[in-house]
């Protein structure tokens, strides 16, 4: 997908639409002119504010990523997706010292991990029969640099930002972009519990990072100064291993 606008006229599935990062990536793309999004939440009636603002250019779709049946029924209502952006995920601040590290880390890679695989079996059918489109990961700064407070959804993160990889291999046979976006601290409650209030920045740089990467083609996504701090020192081992192409002929 190599576009000046690549939602234009597109029809969106974004998980955790309701919120944060979510809600600005859909208001994001709605102002670049996407035709529909499916706001895809755990509570329907959290998208009410977004569908009042934009119409029925929003629908709304109950999607727990914890489910297969769940994500599998969101992806039959929205069998005309042409991208799937999987923003949806969890936080605890849990070091591997504490108590509740276990149960804290098994919550966070059945949502953050898991929940990516559910997304992507359910819908790289959907993804395939309209043309291909685009498969796109929220993974975090923590996916690459581990913060011991919350330890356990830094591995969590690194566990997901592995499986994108393992997924923008298998899908490019059938036309599907993956993107890996790594936002540092951004203005959201999630942030805020991870003690970066200080030092977030807009949630509308997530979108605007999203919409590029679709434009360029390009498999890593950095949106705001920390991200980008790292993307830069990252960037020779991204290109030279990450995304080289290691299989044999």
């Amino acid at each position: 997908m190599s576009l000046n606008n690549p939602v234009e006229n597109k029809i969106l599935l974004i998980t955790g639409a309701n919120r944060g990062i979510g809600k600005a990536i859909t208001e994001g793309v709605l102002a670049k002119g996407a035709a529909k999004v499916y706001a895809a939440v755990r509570d329907v009636d959290s998208a009410q504010p977004l569908i009042a603002e934009h119409g029925d250019r929003v629908v709304a779709v109950p999607l727990d990523l914890t489910s297969t049946e769940s994500v599998n029924a969101a992806a039959a209502i929205a069998r005309d997706a042409q991208i799937v952006i999987n923003n949806g995920g969890v936080l605890k601040t849990s070091s591997p010292l504490d108590a509740e590290a276990f149960d804290d880390y098994a919550f966070e890679t059945n949502v953050n991990v898991l929940g990516l695989m559910r997304v992507a079996q359910a819908f790289a059918p959907v993804l395939k029969a309209n043309g291909g489109g685009a498969l796109v990961q929220l993974n975090s700064v923590a996916s690459m640099k581990a913060f011991a407070d919350f330890a356990t959804y830094s591995a969590s993160k690194a566990a997901a930002y592995s499986m994108t990889q393992s997924l923008k291999d298998l899908l490019k046979e059938q036309g599907t972009q993956v993107v890996s976006v790594h936002p540092g601290p951004i203005k959201t409650d999630m942030a805020d519990a991870a003690g970066f209030g200080d030092m977030s920045e807009p949630a509308h740089l997530v979108a605007d990072a999203i919409i590029d990467a679709l434009a360029s083609g390009t498999f890593h996504a950095f949106p705001d100064s920390m991200a980008q701090q790292v993307g830069d020192a990252y960037a020779e081992f991204a290109t030279n291993v990450v995304e080289a192409d290691f299989s044999e002929d």
